[in-house]
């Protein structure tokens, strides 16, 4: 009890008796005075041993104590478990932190947050919202959009944000003529009329479509893809000079129009076939009558200032997208499309092109040179004033990153699917957020919402926003989230670029997502979960599915439901991002990176997208009445990335990722080392450079692992390198302007990996004389000049990755 009493003593700060004869025992910052006996004293060996003993017992004492009062200081604070309870929000790029709060309050733990996002999404609220925005069509400059845009922004206004404003465009939107309506006829061998096609809504028509005339036989060339025209060849229908047939689905409305025009024909007709579209009306199927409309410029924003803005004040020269086309295309209903087929002979169609036309032989063409067609298109550019609506809530520590979430607000027609949903989970997802702040959560980085307008005429708001200021963005831009599509949307069939075993594949952007009528793997009124992303988003996108429940199964996650049939979870959800996307263009000209969820139901494809039936009626029927519980699902999912996002200390994108995607990306390289050897030629530099990628991805992620937290120098540091990575592979040796995909794996043009790859292909095969100059005009200087240009580009990825000068590879 002595050694208790002098650590009482010590407590109060008086001086222990004994003292001249104390020294101090014990580790660490724990020190205990043990008093001794004089030399020669009376108790001897035994008393030493007792004054041991108690020593010994008071350390033990005076350990206990400091835990129970160290444990009562801390009450309140995380204690590190593990449990689902007690799981928290990440601080530091997982979820093992506290919630930023403001100071005194109590920490929010990751379930609390999760809950207070579910509690503030109200599907009610939801239901209406879609409603009010899918009224009617609302084109661009109309008095409809314009109210609904200035609704948008009152809705905005009243969630509470830092700011809600808009900002303007002066941009040439096509339009149809009102006085000459396109016109599609059937012509006799001497040009006499034999009659007049219906094109029965004059509304429906394809914008940025080639002003004028066509006239020639016919071809019908499937989904007019590159391989379907190379098919056309082989079976002697070349449709070089004609008119060809296509059906919706694949691929892009521009990409079938560019693919026809590459072939010389001389137009295009776009019609939904029943095996891609249903069109049994009584089972809500697309009614025979009825065309699938979709602009055909190969590119994003307003191809009459390519690589620029179209602000207000910008005086526009006489510039021209390289990506409009210079042949009249135009769409057409099932039923008009089915009397031209059955006027067709010639050889007859393979049996993978046949449709479900009734009472139609699917024959290529060119069997009977008399039977002609000709098209008359008459649409006109008008400049039309665009608004964009935009709200924001500013972080505390990172206020000048911003987390983008965007969805289209305009439709050709009602547009419930198109962008009725996306508008309504955009106001959904402002007003909780803005609740949440207001209930304690400090966001680390700003949130901007953003209704878009003009997407029906390929993301022209949003892409004219990101030219104006692409010299900022790739400072500012962490990430951006479209809401386009979002239920019902386009979706299904495989995942084109990805293998099996969920690695990454190869295959370039321009999935449409409206493919062949689906098979079913999962129950009729399913919900397949699709998310179209850059690869950084990956991993992230994973751990959140892994936390909301399905719509169709209450049960289980999506990420459960996904996998219920044992395939990989990316081969089920993950796509590369379309062109027609407006997340495309901030990834492959902004080098943002993106994403785009949709939520479609697998065993029927919804009918009326891009239709004037894209009704709130239909959609809600077509979910027999689920609506606002896979929209809330859609809410759910988004609102998570953007907390990620907008709160972890560390940005929670994956920058390793980039290595296996090369390693994904660079294998078909591999086959063609012989011809590249014989040309004085090698991939190691290649190989080099992505292996300076893996490195430098794996030193930063061993920099931040051993980083001090509380260093918001450091911190930021890291985080403007991971915002780096994307825009790093955006090629500074093309011109925005000609060429403004500049990404080098997922952007379009000769600067590509996929492009060189294509190139590699039409060399000839090692051994045999090199031609000067193959067909597509790739001299072996040229070949050696994008394979240069290709390897310093992915060398100076590697590079910003790096961070520091004497990091950075110096191989070349």
């Amino acid at each position: 009890m002595s050694a208790v009493r002098l650590l009482l003593h010590r407590a109060a700060g008086r001086t222990p008796p004994g003292a001249q004869y104390c020294r101090e025992a014990g580790g660490g910052s724990v020190q205990v005075l043990i008093p001794l006996e004089r030399p020669g004293g009376p108790r001897g060996a035994q008393g030493r041993a007792t004054a041991i003993a108690c020593g010994l017992l008071g350390a033990l004492l005076f350990f206990v104590l400091g835990c129970v009062l160290g444990a009562m200081g801390r009450r309140g604070a995380p204690q590190g478990c593990s449990g689902p309870q007690t799981e928290l929000l990440a601080a530091g790029g997982n979820e093992e932190g506290v919630v930023l709060r403001p100071p005194g309050e109590p920490p929010l733990y990751w379930a609390d947050l999760r809950g207070l996002l579910q509690r503030e999404l109200s599907p009610q609220r939801l239901n209406a919202r879609v409603r009010r925005a899918s009224e009617g069509p609302h084109p661009p400059g109309s008095a409809q959009a314009q109210a609904l845009a200035q609704w948008v922004l009152a809705e905005l206004g009243a969630c509470g944000l830092d700011r809600a404003w808009t900002d303007s465009h002066y941009v040439g939107l096509p339009r149809p003529h009102r006085l000459h309506p396109n016109m599609l006829l059937r012509l006799d061998p001497w040009g006499g009329i034999l009659e007049q096609l219906p094109l029965e809504d004059p509304e429906a028509y394809c914008p940025y479509s080639a002003p004028g005339n066509a006239t020639g036989r016919l071809v019908y060339a499937h989904y007019g893809r590159p391989e379907d025209l190379a098919a056309l060849r082989t079976a002697g229908a070349d449709p070089y000079g004609h008119l060809v047939l296509v059906r919706v689905g694949e691929i892009s409305f521009a990409e079938k129009v560019a693919n026809a025009e590459a072939a010389g024909a001389r137009g295009v007709l776009i019609y939904p076939d029943p095996a891609d579209i249903p069109q049994d009306p009584p089972s809500l199927g697309l009614p025979p009558d009825t065309a699938v409309y979709g602009h055909v410029h190969l590119g994003s924003g307003d191809p009459y200032s390519p690589g620029f803005p179209s602000f207000n004040q910008t005086q526009f020269p006489p510039l021209r997208s390289l990506g409009l086309p210079q042949i009249p295309a135009q769409p057409i209903s099932a039923a008009t499309a089915a009397r031209l087929l059955r006027t067709l002979t010639g050889p007859e169609a393979p049996r993978g092109w046949w449709g479900r036309l009734p009472a139609v032989p699917y024959h290529l063409g060119l069997g009977d040179p008399g039977v002609q067609v000709h098209l008359d298109v008459h649409n006109v550019k008008v400049t039309t004033l665009i608004s964009n609506v935009f709200g924001c809530l500013q972080g505390r520590l990172e206020p000048d990153h911003y987390v983008i979430v965007g969805a289209q607000r305009d439709s050709l027609g009602p547009g419930a699917a198109r962008a009725g949903v996306g508008t309504a989970v955009l106001l959904e997802l402002t007003q909780a957020l803005a609740a949440m702040v207001r209930h304690g959560f400090q966001l680390r980085r700003s949130l901007l919402f953003v209704s878009w307008d003009a997407g029906d005429f390929g993301s022209v708001g949003s892409t004219e926003w990101l030219e104006g200021y692409f010299s900022v963005l790739h400072l500012k831009a962490v990430a951006y989230i479209s809401l386009d599509n979002a239920v019902l949307g386009e979706g299904g069939g495989p995942a084109p670029g990805f293998s099996g075993d969920g690695c990454w594949g190869s295959r370039m952007p321009g999935f449409s997502g409206r493919g062949p009528a689906l098979s079913p793997r999962n129950p009729p009124g399913d919900d397949k979960f699709i998310a179209r992303t850059s690869p950084l988003l990956v991993s992230l996108i994973e751990s959140i599915i892994k936390q909301v429940d399905s719509p169709s199964r209450s049960s289980q996650s999506i990420y459960e439901q996904v996998t219920a049939s044992g395939r990989h979870w990316i081969s089920e959800v993950i796509r590369p991002l379309p062109m027609e996307s407006s997340a495309y263009a901030f990834t492959a000209f902004g080098g943002v990176p993106a994403v785009e969820f949709s939520f479609v139901e697998e065993a029927r494809p919804y009918p009326f997208l891009s239709t004037r039936a894209d009704t709130y009626a239909r959609l809600e029927a077509a979910l027999g009445g689920r609506l606002p519980a896979v929209a809330e699902a859609v809410a759910e999912v988004v609102g998570h990335l953007l907390i990620r996002l907008s709160h972890d200390r560390i940005l929670p994108l994956d920058y390793s990722c980039y290595g296996d995607v090369l390693l994904q990306h660079l294998a078909p390289l591999g086959r063609h080392e012989a011809q590249l050897q014989v040309r004085g030629l090698t991939l190691g530099w290649l190989y080099s450079a992505r292996g300076d990628l893996a490195r430098a991805g794996e030193q930063l992620r061993r920099d931040v692992l051993g980083s001090d937290e509380g260093n918001e120098r450091l911190t930021r540091g890291f985080n403007l390198r991971i915002m780096r990575v994307e825009f790093s592979f955006l090629s500074p040796y093309v011109a925005p302007t000609e060429t403004p995909f500049r990404h080098v794996l997922y952007g379009r043009g000769p600067h590509t990996l996929p492009a060189l790859v294509a190139a590699l292909a039409r060399l000839p095969p090692a051994g045999t004389p090199a031609a000067p100059m193959d067909r597509d005009g790739d001299s072996d200087r040229e070949l050696r000049r994008r394979l240069a240009l290709l390897t310093w580009t992915l060398q100076a990825a590697a590079n910003a990755l790096a961070g520091n000068l004497w990091d950075m590879g110096s191989g070349f």
